[in-house]
């Protein structure tokens, strides 16, 4: 075992340590934890911690603890022991936003004990990563705590002054500018907090798989206090039921320097998760796909042969194929046509087959009322028909029961090789690491939501995304993409924007389906042939290599991310015109690429505006994106040859 830097303050007193504070710092000694048992507004014997940021005060004492059917244990209590471990280790997803992924932390469990009758133990472990610092609870095996009930937890985050927050309150909500004060009950997670210029926080929940959802909410009478609560706690719903030994979810404090460091620090919510556990995971196939609404045999050929026209590996048949998807009746196991949403036919196993010989997969929307009855029954049926994943439509979520539901859902379709994407309410903590058929989450502020605005995306992209994945349901030719942003501001979505499945026409119908008829979401936009496209059909939705170059909350980002040789770059910005530049240092040094830039240009008389150009560049080239009103823009780097003849970029 290594060393760590753990330094013990104060003596330590014979009835078990119970007087001394513990440091817990991470690897590159920027993050402190301090745990500590003490006294607070009067009361004995309470677990605390403390949290800095180089040298920055981020929490102070924040109170830890569990109630247990009303009983509280977050109080008289002692260190009876302790102990110290260092990690560190390599480890390679299945597939991400990076090919390989460090896990280095420092860690201290701690085993308190009541100091009265019943003297009932709880154990905590802290880590302290360069990205981040993680805990949780675990309640051991003990007499007279085999069956457990957890009615509330009493974990807090003190922050050490009123600082600017970002909250929102589902998933699809608008995110807020406040200070931590005038934050509501029902936080989402992860919650990022401004801190200073220079150091910005994200709070954040990693590897719930059978717990109630962690929310936040002001404690009261300490306004700079949040506290975490089970999500429905009011109700039984937010309880939570087991048998010891029963551990909680991570509770986890991130900091940064920018927003866009937290972004790309995202891979510790991964690392709080057990590993692969799945032997075999060569079916598992990310890409970009087009949503199949008009639900007949022509309008699902249609897709697949623009998918195979532009580079897409998917078509998603939407809601309506079996019925209408609110009716409890509605049979997900065979084709029985939504009339309002179709008129037919439909084929199902014609259009499966016929996408097999052209490589082309088939998704289905599947909503949860029959999932919830039908799971078990429609999986081999789905195989067999040549499904290769299915989209959980508007997912019960909060309670230990729906989070232990969503779980169990993704790894029945696991194991029955079928990828998964989750809809609505969802929020991803991690599980796409043990589970890597669980592909993304559509229920995000996106495309399909009239709520949206670049701020609003630019927010979004700073905040959810560090959770994990997300389907921002990318549209390119409908209207709005005129009313809200720029074709080029849509062609970078998806670089910036992760998700290893992207949705990229989500209101555009191909040449030679029929129309499609009523349904939720608009009015279709017939697909053009936009020569820009090229950068879609060349684009990958997974990564080698991923960073934000620039970046400010509800402002602008750049992101630069690799695949092999290439590297693909997406700018997007709210507000008015300006110029951002991108410096392409991040290139291999002495080797010269093909910049093919793709931006807004008014004055083009087309239907999208986009003017394509090509450059030659190296690392030592800063290109200047000159972005129109709420644009953006979109490169793709490619290393160069003797028979690129190009200009060189000035």
């Amino acid at each position: 075992m290594k060393k760590l830097a753990l330094v013990l303050a104060g003596a330590a007193l014979a009835a078990g340590l119970q007087a001394a504070a513990v440091e817990l710092k991470s690897p590159d000694g920027k993050l402190t934890l301090t745990f500590e048992v003490k006294a607070l507004a009067g009361v004995q014997g309470v677990p605390c911690y403390r949290v800095d940021y180089q040298g920055r005060k981020l929490l102070d004492d924040s109170r830890l603890g569990l109630e247990l059917a009303g009983a509280p244990l977050n109080a008289g209590l002692k260190i009876v022991d302790q102990k110290t471990a260092t990690h560190d280790e390599t480890w390679k997803p299945v597939y991400g936003e990076r090919s390989s992924i460090r896990d280095h932390y420092n860690q201290l469990t701690v085993k308190l004990e009541e100091t009265a009758a019943p003297r009932r133990q709880l154990e905590l472990t802290f880590r302290a990563a360069d990205e981040g610092v993680a805990f949780c609870y675990t309640l051991p095996k003990q007499a007279g705590l085999d069956a457990l009930h957890i009615t509330r937890e009493t974990t807090q985050f003190h922050f050490a002054g009123d600082f600017l927050a970002f909250p929102t309150y589902h998933a699809q909500g608008i995110y807020e500018r406040v200070p931590v004060s005038k934050i509501k009950p029902g936080c989402e997670r992860p919650l990022v907090v401004q801190v200073a210029d220079d150091c910005f926080v994200a709070i954040a929940e990693a590897k719930l798989v059978d717990y109630a959802r962690m929310k936040l909410r002001v404690a009261k009478d300490a306004p700079t206090t949040l506290e975490a609560f089970l999500d429905a706690e009011r109700t039984k719903e937010g309880e939570v039921t087991g048998t010891a030994p029963l551990t909680t979810p991570w509770r986890v404090i991130m900091a940064a320097g920018s927003p866009g460091q937290l972004l790309d620090n995202n891979y510790l919510i991964l690392n709080l998760n057990d590993p692969c556990a799945l032997a075999d995971t060569s079916w598992i196939k990310p890409g970009k796909v087009i949503r199949e609404v008009t639900l007949t045999t022509v309008g699902g050929k249609a897709c697949v042969d623009f998918a195979v026209q532009r580079g897409l590996q998917y078509i998603e048949f939407d809601a309506g194929w079996y019925g209408f998807e609110y009716d409890p009746k509605s049979d997900a196991s065979g084709v029985h046509l939504d009339p309002k949403r179709s008129k037919g036919p439909l084929d199902m196993e014609e259009v499966c087959a016929y996408a097999k010989s052209k490589g082309i997969g088939v998704l289905l929307y599947v909503n949860h009322l029959a999932l919830e009855k039908q799971i078990d029954q429609v999986l081999p049926i789905y195989k067999r028909w040549g499904i290769q994943g299915i989209k959980f439509g508007f997912v019960n979520v909060g309670s230990q029961k729906w989070t232990s539901w969503m779980s169990e859902g993704i790894r029945k379709c696991g194991q029955a090789g079928l990828m998964v994407d989750a809809h609505d309410e969802y929020r991803p903590t991690g599980y796409t690491r043990t589970w890597p058929n669980f592909m993304t989450c559509e229920g995000i502020l996106g495309d399909e939501e009239k709520k949206r605005s670049n701020e609003q995306t630019l927010l979004t992209l700073f905040a959810r995304f560090i959770a994990g994945p997300a389907d921002n349901t990318v549209c390119y030719y409908d209207n709005r993409v005129n009313e809200l942003c720029s074709h080029a501001y849509q062609l970078a979505k998806p670089v910036c924007l992760y998700s290893p499945w992207q949705f990229l026409f989500w209101y555009d119908r191909p040449a030679g389906a029929p129309a499609k008829v009523g349904g939720a979401g608009g009015a279709e936009t017939k697909i053009g042939d936009a020569p820009e496209l090229e950068f879609y059909k060349a684009m990958p939705t997974v990564w080698d290599e991923s960073k934000v170059l620039s970046g400010k909350l509800g402002d602008h980002v750049i992101t630069a991310r690799r695949s092999g040789a290439e590297w693909f770059v997406g700018v997007m910005h709210a507000g008015e015109p300006r110029t951002l530049e991108v410096p392409l240092k991040f290139l291999a040094p002495g080797q010269g690429y093909v910049a093919h830039i793709y931006s807004d240009d008014p004055a083009l008389k087309t239907r999208t505006n986009v003017k394509i150009e090509r450059f030659r560049v190296t690392a030592a080239t800063t290109l200047k994106a000159a972005l129109i009103k709420n644009g953006g823009c979109a490169i793709r780097l490619v290393p160069a040859t003797a028979a690129d003849q190009l200009p060189d970029y000035r």
